[in-house]
């Protein structure tokens, strides 16, 4: 069986377990009862922008041709550090953009991706953001009312906890159950100064608790995780794939080594599951 069209970052749906599916285009190709079978991505060699649909010999910025990744609001560097918002210092190229994605609500939370992080994730986004990053637990601490506020409280927590993660330690495994309480807990207490400032400068209305938010828990489609992280790449090797032993974040696991579907966005690709 083949399927083939214009790659984009997989989908999630929350359940017992993690269900992906791989867009292709139109298709739409559910991956987890695929686990256990051999596929091979194929690459041609094109790549369309993901937001104009040009033509690019390069990708910039998870999908985009060099023009859209120097015009567009979205490929700025404020969104990988919000506290640096374009639109909270009013130059956002985008404005009307801006006021629908980033002067929205956000939450910060922390995650046990690689271990324990801080992060940050518009309100529309939860779970489907924890999902993405591979993550097997996840707490909401606090509710703000924009990505420029929820990158401030982050940086307060940069502090005394990572804000990335170690993806290869990610696809090694679920790793230890943390108490994500107990460690929301110390880090209020710890970085309780520097939240007092925030509510003076922005107003107690700027920072909402979440005392009683739910913990997360999720788990992943994974027949066996790999020994080794061995990254394949589209661009070097335009054929790849294996035994599909598992999926996690936005990786899909080889036995041969896994590979990031998110940042090939707009690559060209036929999938084929291949005969044992």
């Amino acid at each position: 069986m083949t399927w083939q069209g214009s790659l984009d970052k997989m989908e999630t749906q929350a359940g017992e377990t993690v269900q992906y599916t791989l867009p292709l285009g139109e298709q739409r190709l559910a991956m987890n009862p695929l686990l256990g079978q051999t596929l091979r991505l194929v690459h041609d060699g094109h790549i369309h922008c993901i937001a104009c649909g040009r033509a690019t010999k390069k990708s910039y910025s998870q999908g985009h041709c060099y023009p859209c990744s120097q015009r567009l609001a979205s490929c700025d560097l404020c969104i990988m550090k919000p506290e640096t918002c374009h639109y909270a210092a009013g130059t956002c190229r985008e404005p009307e953009w801006g006021e629908a994605n980033c002067m929205q609500p956000h939450f910060v939370y922390l995650a046990n991706t690689s271990g324990l992080k801080v992060g940050i994730t518009r309100h529309t986004q939860v779970p489907t953001r924890w999902m993405d990053q591979g993550a097997s637990q996840a707490l909401p601490i606090f509710r703000v009312q924009s990505r420029y506020h929820s990158g401030l409280i982050e940086q307060i927590f940069k502090a005394h906890v990572a804000d990335r993660t170690d993806w290869r330690k990610m696809l090694k495994g679920d790793g230890d159950v943390l108490d994500l309480h107990a460690e929301r807990d110390r880090l209020l207490l710890e970085c309780q100064a520097e939240l007092e400032g925030f509510r003076r400068q922005f107003g107690a209305e700027a920072l909402q608790a979440l005392p009683e938010a739910e913990l997360f828990e999720l788990h992943y489609p994974v027949l066996q995780w790999p020994q080794k992280i061995t990254a394949l790449n589209l661009d070097k090797t335009p054929e790849v794939g294996g035994v599909l032993q598992g999926i996690k974040g936005q990786y899909l696991l080889f036995d041969s080594g896994v590979i990031n579907i998110r940042k090939y966005s707009g690559y060209q690709l036929r999938v084929e599951m291949c005969a044992d």
